[in-house]
């Protein structure tokens, strides 16, 4: 990529960015997740979480010309017996069976597994969920079979999704899935979540086990989902750092 290719305008404004960086990050090995299905689901007027934004970032990535540094594949849709290597069954059967047109036959489930103003149900849902699921799977096949250095899906982070319950826009947890695919191959995985909600559910997921580290920077106080204290200690082997901040 030449620097007539990239916005500089956009990147001095990046901390630390130089051009020698730039040459030195490329030259890793980078595959990019990448199905436009995926950007075209849509959870409902005035929802909060856009898929096509997922689009979005796909188009940027073509208008810089960064997709020339990076190996893209279209990745498989994740199956019921995927999700459910840690999704309880009677969950991921509600998600495959649920659609806005039988929601009336399926009330109590969806407060059973709080599927409803935050998690709605919307037209694809589960092919929502595999897309995302199915990215985030491969991504970890790919990094086991040392077939890339980097692997990326936009359409990943579901971080919220409980074993049997929707919550906070999510409904299956990719990462979850990813983590238990890549600890077939490494003793331990270490999580690093920078969103600014608490990654509940994936430390819940791992809560129990050593071979999981989940290090999560979030906003807390009365934000969702509320957890996520560092008055509290939580976790195998749990270490509380109090920083500055």
């Amino acid at each position: 990529m030449s620097q007539k290719e990239f916005d500089w305008e956009f990147a001095v404004k990046i901390p630390g960015f130089s051009w020698e960086c730039m040459s030195n990050c490329v030259s890793e090995t980078v595959t990019l997740s990448s199905s436009g299905d995926v950007g075209n689901y849509y959870y409902g007027q005035g929802h909060p979480m856009k898929p096509h934004r997922i689009r979005m970032t796909h188009n940027l990535l073509l208008n810089y010309g960064l997709y020339r540094k990076m190996e893209i594949y279209r990745p498989h849709k994740a199956n019921a017996e995927e999700m459910t290597k840690y999704h309880s069954d009677d969950y991921i059967k509600f998600l495959r069976s649920i659609r806005p047109d039988n929601m009336s036959e399926y009330s109590k489930q969806m407060q059973r597994f709080n599927v409803g103003e935050d998690c709605p149900v919307f037209d694809g849902l589960f092919e929502f969920c595999q897309l995302s699921t199915g990215g985030s799977v491969a991504s970890a096949v790919k990094l086991n079979k040392q077939q890339t250095d980097i692997a990326v899906n936009w359409a990943g982070g579901l971080h919220h999704a409980k074993k049997s319950e929707a919550s906070g826009f999510c409904y299956v947890n990719d990462i979850v899935l990813a983590i238990l695919e890549l600890l077939k191959y490494h003793q331990r995985v270490l999580y690093i979540d920078i969103d600014i909600h608490h990654g509940d559910g994936v430390e819940e997921a791992f809560y129990t086990t050593d071979r999981v580290m989940t290090v999560s920077f979030h906003k807390y106080g009365e934000y969702f989902p509320g957890t996520g204290d560092l008055r509290v200690r939580t976790g195998t082997n749990s270490v509380v750092c109090h920083g500055k901040h």
